[in-house]
């Protein structure tokens, strides 16, 4: 099979430890970008907040090169970062789902589309965002109306505790719960996005409009929130620190992690004559 297109996450996946992409996996996508590949960064980050890799991929507001960002509701062409798919989320419920977390003291982001304000920062999150070269505004209150016209992609909770994430889970009103798609990333978040909206519809989207055949795709990742894409993607990888749940829907496991090339491995083996 040609694959004419390779979906990647970033965190734990594309990103060593310290949030930049190693030399030899640059390299790797270059010469499958010579070949005719297009590498498309999949993230629950705002495309705005992934600049500093896209530069180190020689991608920043390069011409029919994508980013699906905020786990699938918008897709972007790089060029001057033009929205090709966008899904809101309701600010109700964004509201909501923030009540619930103040009242368990949680670290919480929230995003707008170009933006992320985030609340009730620790040191622990500070060090980690700091590392992504991630800009953020702070919200000083337990409030978000300052937001209330603005339009807004999900709201995510941090708490590298699993089993708090889910006592909180628990919290939320059953009927806003099945209005939502909620999934766990980087051993450290439970993300919300309206339902339905998942990496691998956010993938779907992109390949009807270039008019591409999800076989003719790679998708790689790690986490609970890559698993859809690995499903639509005619190549699902997961690479070898991936939890257990990806690895079962993957069809190739990588020998190498994401500290070690990960991802150059992958296109080593599938896609470089």
């Amino acid at each position: 099979m040609k694959y004419k297109l390779i979906a990647s996450d970033l965190d734990e996946t594309l990103l060593n430890d310290q949030k930049h992409v190693d030399a030899k996996t640059c390299q790797a996508i270059l010469q499958a970008r010579k070949q005719g590949v297009i590498f498309v960064p999949c993230t629950g980050r705002g495309f705005t907040l992934i600049r500093r890799t896209l530069r180190e991929l020689n991608l920043l507001n390069a011409q029919h090169e994508y980013v699906i960002s905020f786990n699938g509701s918008v897709v972007t062409e790089n060029y001057q970062e033009q929205v090709i798919q966008q899904v809101l989320m309701n600010y109700d419920t964004i509201n909501t789902l923030f009540e619930i977390g103040i009242r368990n003291h949680l670290a919480m982001h929230v995003y707008t589309l170009r933006d992320v304000f985030v609340y009730n920062m620790n040191a622990d999150e500070n060090d980690y965002l700091s590392r992504l070269g991630f800009q953020y505004h702070t919200l000083a209150q337990p409030s978000i109306s300052l937001l209330q016209d603005q339009p807004m992609e999900k709201i995510l909770y941090m708490n590298k505790d699993r089993a708090e994430l889910d006592d909180v889970r628990s919290q939320i009103p059953s009927d806003l719960l099945a209005q939502l798609t909620v999934t766990y990333s980087s051993n450290r978040y439970m993300e919300f996005n309206p339902l339905g909206i998942n990496k691998g519809q956010g993938l779907l989207q992109l390949l009807q409009h270039l008019h591409i055949k999800p076989e003719e795709t790679i998708a790689i990742g790690d986490s609970f929130n890559d698993i859809e894409m690995l499903k639509v993607a005619g190549l699902g990888v997961a690479v070898k620190n991936a939890v257990p749940e990806v690895k079962d829907v993957a069809n190739y496991v990588t020998n190498n992690d994401y500290n070690h090339d990960a991802v150059a491995e992958v296109i080593k083996k599938f896609v470089l004559d």
